[in-house]
């Protein structure tokens, strides 16, 4: 009889992530297709386990230059615009903001064509004076 072995961390990122989305108000198609790409790269899935230990990126995976932390403070800032605020208010749920940023690397590792930085709205070049590589 085969034995079955059960990476752990999965279960318990598994877990949070269910928590985590939960409590953004995220739904269960988001969750469900975020816990999809999560399970199939590896990459992912470690700076996801990374995150969930340490509350803040590893960075470890770059996509045209840019990282995870690049990606979450892109999404803040278009927070900071479409609420009309300017500043990191505690009304905006940083938790949703970087499942949004690991939703959104993997959409850039999916397509690392730079056609898809103007297809999504991507403009990094106003957000960082010094781009880090």
């Amino acid at each position: 009889m085969a034995a079955i072995i059960l990476d752990g961390r999965r279960i318990k990122a598994f877990e949070a992530l269910q928590t985590i989305g939960g409590s953004a108000g995220k739904d269960k198609a988001y969750l469900d297709a975020l816990w999809e790409v999560l399970s199939l790269d590896q990459q992912l899935f470690s700076e996801f386990v990374y995150y969930l230990e340490n509350r803040c990126f590893f960075d470890g995976i770059r996509q045209n230059g840019y990282g995870l932390t690049d990606l979450y403070f892109y999404l803040m800032r278009r927070y900071e615009v479409s609420h009309d605020v300017g500043k990191n208010l505690s009304d905006c749920d940083k938790e949703s903001l970087v499942l949004d940023s690991f939703q959104m690397m993997a959409e850039m590792k999916k397509d690392p064509a730079p056609d898809f930085y103007k297809r999504s709205g991507i403009i990094f070049s106003y957000l960082f004076v010094e781009k880090r590589c």
